[in-house]
């Protein structure tokens, strides 16, 4: 059974469906094909966390943590 807290949600569903949008592609600032997603089009609580950048710890379950690599290619995503 899961934990239940009032007051946290959680967004699996939005999860899967923002990692299956952006995982693989490079974020842009205004461009979305195949191989790039636009900025305009992140929900407009999101942050784009790159290895070894520092990083707020204050939980917001509306915001979107876009994770990337060395390459700037998008590897995972969670709410927090």
């Amino acid at each position: 059974m899961p934990l239940v807290v009032p007051g946290i949600t959680t967004s699996g569903g939005k999860k899967d469906e923002w990692l299956n949008k952006l995982v693989g592609k490079k974020i842009s600032e205004s461009l979305s094909n195949e191989t790039c997603f636009a900025k305009k089009d992140l929900p407009e609580s999101h942050r784009i966390i790159r290895p070894g950048d520092f990083k707020t710890m204050d939980h917001r379950p509306e915001r979107l943590n876009i994770h990337v690599d060395e390459n700037d290619n998008v590897r995972d995503v969670n709410y927090g």
